[in-house]
């Protein structure tokens, strides 16, 4: 799985915080050493020769609150502590036996954190209390902790402020996956940072933009469309003193154009008007849509019909439907159409025993103008916007259109519509019933 830019701004804000504060702890535990054992241990290795020797060679000293056990303190021995300040005191002078020991964990409180047993000739040991001594090395487990501590804080800063660096891309992202079925982006708000109302700010302006173009080249084509009507409709009134060997060639050609005009306004009514959606018995359509064309002459069959309601403009899908079956009659040799209902949403399936379209250019048919096999035109008449428009209508209304090869020859046009809701399926049933 790829991982998101936020995710990975995050994760580069991370690493140079750690990385960066990593490296200015490392050169400060350099610069500044901490005291190491001889700094530690010879100090105090010669207090305690003062006072083992005060207290051998001075009996009232000895006596004056000095308290002498026979034997050190029953507590665990610190070997390591004791053997460096035996260390310490062989490096001062004489060694002594010294024995440092450490209370138990659950001890009685007020006890010191250690004690050091010094030995008296004659009079025993002298333990006295000593402060909690650092362990020896460096700190790696207090640096660990300090780490780790700096990690979780980086990982919230870095977080916070990769949401902030990716909020613009974020909006964009938004406002392209809200872009409606006539391609149309939403109005966006222009509130907030200056980076995220300068980054709404133009996608506001493409959108006005692309919103004029579209318009521009709708009406257009409308002006074209309905401009040719006039100059056709002198052709065929001189096409009519024409021969009779010339006249019907010239109405077929004009016959043509007009339905290519026909086409082109009717495909930019569709994409301009956006019409009324409403409850629709998509059995009850295709099965009267069937009954028309198999009445006009046209090889059509109805399939297996399935209850199915959907919610569209009725004139605009009956004729997006009507398109789609002609043009498997037209060009499949005849076609099954059947209603289903395929993961809750309401289906129609056009099939035909047609040749097909190579699959180098079905992602292609739906173009306007276009031809899987432009010297067929002659043969079969139409001006190729049937497809266009059927999606066009399709789209506008919530749902899809997918062409595939059928196996054994042919082609099946899947047409998968908006579902209506349970409950208001519930009451249109009643309505009908």
């Amino acid at each position: 799985m790829r991982a998101s830019l936020r995710t990975k701004l995050a994760l580069v804000l991370v690493v140079a915080i750690v990385a960066v504060v990593g490296l200015a702890t490392s050169v400060t535990m350099v610069l500044v050493k901490s005291p190491g054992q001889l700094q530690i241990m010879d100090p105090i290795a010669r207090q305690i020769r003062l006072i083992s020797d005060l207290a051998g060679s001075n009996a009232a000293v000895a006596a004056d609150g000095l308290k002498f056990d026979p034997v050190p303190p029953s507590d665990p021995v610190s070997p390591h502590f004791t053997q460096d300040l035996r260390d310490a005191l062989a490096r001062t002078g004489e060694p002594l036996p010294v024995v440092i020991t450490r209370p138990e964990r659950g001890a009685a409180p007020g006890r010191p954190p250690m004690s050091v047993s010094i030995p008296v000739p004659g009079r025993g040991w002298l333990v006295m209390p000593l402060q909690e001594l650092p362990p020896p090395g460096p700190p790696w487990m207090l640096l660990v902790g300090y780490m780790a501590l700096i990690a979780v804080g980086a990982t919230a800063v870095a977080l916070f402020a990769a949401a902030k660096i990716s909020r613009p891309l974020g909006m964009l992202e938004q406002a392209i996956t809200s872009i409606g079925p006539d391609g149309n982006l939403p109005h966006l708000p222009e509130t907030g940072p200056e980076e995220v109302r300068a980054t709404a700010q133009a996608l506001n302006r493409l959108s006005s933009r692309l919103k004029t173009a579209m318009e521009s080249r709708m009406r257009l084509v409308a002006a074209a469309g309905h401009d040719l009507r006039t100059p056709m409709t002198r052709l065929r009134l001189r096409a009519e003193f024409l021969p009779d060997d010339e006249r019907d060639q010239w109405l077929n050609d004009l016959e043509e154009l007009d339905r290519i005009a026909d086409s082109a306004i009717g495909l930019v009514r569709e994409e301009a008007e956006p019409g009324s959606d409403e409850p629709l018995a998509l059995d009850r359509l295709v099965a009267a849509l069937v009954d028309d064309l198999a009445g006009l002459g046209m090889t059509v069959r109805l399939g297996a019909v399935e209850p199915a309601w959907t919610r569209a403009g009725p004139l605009a899908l009956k004729r997006a439907l009507r398109n789609l079956i002609i043009n498997a009659a037209t060009h499949g040799g005849g076609a099954t159409v059947e209603v289903t209902i395929r993961d809750e949403a309401p289906t129609v399936v056009i099939a035909d025993r047609g040749p097909g379209i190579p699959p180098a250019l079905i992602e292609q048919v739906f173009e306007p103008f276009f031809r899987v096999d432009p010297g067929r035109r002659k043969q079969v008449p139409g001006a190729g916007l049937g497809l266009a428009i059927a999606r066009e209508i399709v789209v506008r209304s919530g749902g899809g259109i997918a062409i595939r090869n059928r196996d054994g020859g042919g082609l099946i046009q899947t047409v998968t519509l908006a579902p209506v809701p349970s409950e208001s399926r519930a009451a249109l049933l009643d309505q009908v019933g």
